[in-house]
C-alpha cells in the first residue's frame, strides 16, 4: 500500500514521479471500476486516462483521501460516457473473454465453460442495472471498497449507498434467477432452482 498523502504532497509540489506513483497504485482499481461500469475495454481505458488527467489538473481541489476522490472522478466520467451513449452498455463478452478461470476450473473444460458462461450472465445482469446502482455494486462488491469510501466516491450519503446496494443486489438476484442452472450448486437455492 502506498502512502498517498506523501505522494499527493509531492505531486502538488510538481514532482511528476510522485503523481506517476499514484497512477501506478490506483490505475488497476480505476480501470476495473470503469470497465464494469461501461462494459467496454477501450472506453474504460479512455475514461481511466481522462480521470487521471483530471485528477492531476485538479489536485489542489483534493480534500481528504486520494482514492475515494479519484474514484468519484472515475464514476462521474462513466456517468458522462453512459449519458453520451443514450443507450444501455454494450454486451460484456469482451470482458468475460479476458477473465481468468477459477483455479479449479483450469483442469476441467466443462467447469471452465460454465464459469465463463456464469461470468457473462453476471456481467449481462450487472449491465442492466441503473448506473447509480451499478456504481454502488461495482465499488463495494466487485472492487471491495468500504461503504464509506463508496459514499465519498459517489458523493452521496452513506444511507444512499446502502439503499442503492440493496436495490442493485436485489435486481441482480432477480435477474440471476433466470440463469439458475449456471450457478454452483451451493448457490442455487438463492436463485430458486435448487436441485
Amino acid at each position: 500500500m502506498t502512502d498517498d498523502t506523501a505522494l499527493v504532497a509531492g505531486a502538488r509540489e510538481g514532482i511528476l514521479d510522485a503523481f506517476n506513483a499514484l497512477v501506478r497504485a490506483h490505475e488497476r482499481l480505476a480501470y476495473n471500476v470503469a470497465l464494469r461500469m461501461l462494459g467496454d475495454a477501450d472506453e474504460a481505458a479512455d475514461v481511466t486516462q481522462d480521470s487521471f488527467i483530471a485528477a492531476y489538473e485538479h489536485l489542489d481541489d483534493l480534500r481528504g483521501p486520494f482514492r475515494p476522490w479519484l474514484l468519484r472522478i472515475v464514476v462521474n466520467r462513466c456517468y458522462d460516457a453512459l449519458r453520451r451513449r443514450k443507450r444501455g452498455p454494450r454486451p460484456l463478452d469482451e470482458v468475460v473473454s479476458q477473465a481468468t478461470p477459477v483455479a479449479g476450473d483450469r483442469d476441467d473444460p466443462e467447469r471452465q465453460a460454465l464459469s465463463a458462461e456464469l461470468a457473462r450472465a453476471i456481467e449481462r445482469c450487472l449491465a442492466e442495472l441503473p448506473p447509480d446502482q451499478r456504481a454502488a455494486v461495482v465499488l463495494v462488491d466487485a472492487q471491495g471498497l468500504s461503504y464509506e469510501e463508496t459514499a465519498e466516491a459517489m458523493r452521496v450519503p452513506l444511507g444512499t449507498v446502502r439503499s442503492r446496494l440493496f436495490r442493485g443486489r436485489a435486481r441482480l438476484r432477480d435477474a440471476l434467477r433466470t440463469e439458475g442452472e449456471l450457478l454452483p450448486p451451493a448457490y442455487r437455492h438463492y436463485a430458486g432452482t435448487e436441485t
